[in-house]
């Protein structure tokens, strides 16, 4: 007859194994998890990724219990699946399959922050610029990446403290140690030290092939040349097309990448003077323009429509500039002009309420126009509104001496000034300026294609600023919980790595999808369709799943796995790794 009363189930660590333990009348039940580590597991067989950190990382020291592989390894695992701190990596992995981190049982005890850190150096010992060309190669080779378009931008990651070890650049058993100093911050912080960091993806899937870490005073324009260097030797010749912003469009980097056999698309800058005479051409409407496509969204509305002006001109050096329009863009600068009026408006009416206020600071003239120039500077409103300033004296009297007032009481004249401000809006001038709203020019030496696809291809250009979204937002780059100016550069090589794994994954799904006819998952909370699926939410989709183990004094112990449930099969079967979660 069965016991009526209730079991008692006491949970523990099992000191034992990874895992947690639940016990009950004489059996265990060990959970480890496993989430999405088979999958993940199988784009870094593919990159081959153990063997190239064994073959650049500098020579083992004996007593380690964890190479410096495995312990990198295990990082670019935790930033993929949880982001864990480093001094929570050990806590971290004892909680999984230790197989599936590429571990034994008995190497969780060695796991700690300093074994990590110590890998971190080894790193930064290491050939970095080799090691990241070794895997980039690889990921080319093994699931077929285009080459012939590359994406290149940069951006900045912040960092709170003093860093004063750090400040300058220095030579460090070997190896160049950036300087964490002040600099552009990208991310509008200019109180922050900072680090550059540079990326490039490719056209097909935004894969990241190359990333470089510099100084974080260094400037973009000064990084060109350098990154087209590596690419030409990633790729083995100089053809491919290199797509990059502004900061590209010197004559030196121009010429540079020409005379090399290079092809390039960027921005022609505002500060040019091309830029200055065509848009004096366009207000004053002498700009012919011809339509070269339309844009849709996936139910086939119209969206944008881009045109080109004609004739054809040529920059200063000689190369293609091409002026287009793009109706959405106009829409765009004109709601963002509409923006900096009103905030303009806003910054002047309060500095009229100061200029009103019986303790005012603003007694001098030179100092309310100091103040009115400095408002219409920041708004970017200069020369669409005038502000005229005024001034208004007031006449008070006082007698010369103390005392009650007789008839020889003499009074002195006190004359106290206060200023105004009154604005008015240029309406002509705004409506010449509107007349150049959605347009933008680029440039290029490619002869051979057409302004359409050059257009086309810099519309790929913000697939890098997703990349960089991923950085900063599933792997969270900072805070950096590191004071060393080293380990922080080779923490950075690890999360390239990570990215390429990402964008390796959602690339494969993607094209999974589109071989299959599979026009979206459901991915989205509520069962929604994705039609474009992330890495991250692959990665989430698998969260749960983990492995058991039941064991007794009965009989020998039990192993089962999670159930997959039906998306997660499809997912698996679009990858190829129906047999993934097979353990």
């Amino acid at each position: 007859m069965e016991d009526p009363r209730p079991r008692r189930v006491t949970r523990s660590k099992d000191k034992t194994g990874p895992g947690e333990v639940a016990r009950a009348d004489g059996q265990a039940l060990n959970s480890c998890r496993i989430a999405a580590s088979p999958i993940l597991n199988r784009f870094l067989d593919r990159l081959r990724l153990d063997e190239a950190l064994h073959g650049r990382l500098p020579r083992e020291d004996r007593r380690s219990r964890v190479s410096n592989a495995a312990a990198l390894l295990l990082l670019a695992r935790n930033l993929l699946l949880s982001r864990e701190p480093l001094y929570g990596l050990g806590e971290w992995a004892a909680r999984y399959v230790p197989t599936l981190l590429g571990l034994s049982e008995a190497q969780l005890d060695a796991l700690n922050d300093d074994r990590v850190g110590r890998a971190l150096d080894r790193l930064f010992d290491a050939d970095v610029a080799s090691l990241a060309l070794d895997v980039a190669a690889r990921a080319v080779r093994e699931f077929d990446v285009d080459l012939d378009e590359l994406h290149n931008d940069s951006t900045t990651v912040t960092f709170h403290g003093d860093y004063d070890s750090a400040a300058e650049e220095r030579t460090l058993r070997g190896r160049l140690r950036t300087a964490i100093t002040w600099g552009h911050n990208k991310d509008h912080r200019p109180d922050l030290k900072q680090l550059l960091y540079i990326l490039t993806v490719t056209g097909d899937g935004a894969v990241p092939v190359q990333f470089r870490v510099r100084s974080g005073n260094t400037t973009d324009d000064r990084s060109h040349r350098e990154t087209w260097d590596f690419l030409r030797r990633l790729t083995g010749r100089a053809d491919f097309l290199y797509v990059a912003d502004c900061k590209l469009a010197t004559a030196e980097n121009m010429a540079y990448l020409h005379n090399n056999g290079g092809r390039f698309v960027t921005v022609l800058p505002r500060t040019r003077g091309e830029d200055a005479a065509f848009r004096a051409t366009v207000r004053a409407g002498k700009v012919a323009w011809r339509v070269i496509h339309d844009k849709s969204d996936d139910q086939n509305n119209p969206i944008d429509t881009f045109s080109i002006a004609e004739p054809a001109i040529q920059t200063a050096e000689g190369y293609r500039l091409i002026w287009y329009h793009s109706t959405l863009k106009a829409e765009l600068d004109a709601a963002s002009r509409l923006n900096r009026l009103r905030r303009v408006a806003s910054r002047l009416d309060e500095l009229r309420q100061k200029l009103a206020s019986p303790r005012t600071r603003y007694r001098q003239r030179a100092k309310v126009c100091a103040a009115v120039e400095a408002i219409l500077r920041e708004c970017d409103v200069e020369g669409w509104v005038t502000v005229e300033v005024t001034e208004q004296t007031s006449e008070t009297y006082r007698q010369e001496r103390r005392g009650r007032p007789g008839e020889g009481t003499r009074y002195v004249k006190h004359e106290k000034t206060r200023f105004g401000i009154a604005h008015r809006v240029e309406l002509e001038r705004l409506d010449e300026e509107a007349r150049c709203d959605g347009v933008f020019p680029l440039v290029s030496n490619d002869a051979t294609m057409t302004e359409r696809e050059l257009l086309l291809s810099y519309k790929h250009q913000p697939a890098i600023e997703r990349r960089f979204e991923q950085l900063k937002t599933d792997f969270a780059v900072a805070p950096v919980y590191l004071k060393e100016s080293s380990r922080i550069q080779a923490l950075l090589c690890v999360y390239f790595f990570v990215l390429l794994v990402e964008s390796l994954l959602e690339r494969e799904l993607r094209r999974a999808m589109e071989r299959s006819g599979v026009a979206d998952l459901p991915l989205y909370p509520e069962g929604r369709p994705c039609r474009r699926p992330t890495a991250r939410k692959v990665i989430d989709l698998f969260e749960d799943m983990q492995r058991h183990t039941l064991t007794s004094s009965s009989g020998p112990p039990v192993v089962f796995t999670t159930d997959l449930t039906k998306l997660q099969r499809k997912v698996l079967r679009l990858l190829g790794m129906s047999d993934a979660y097979d353990i």
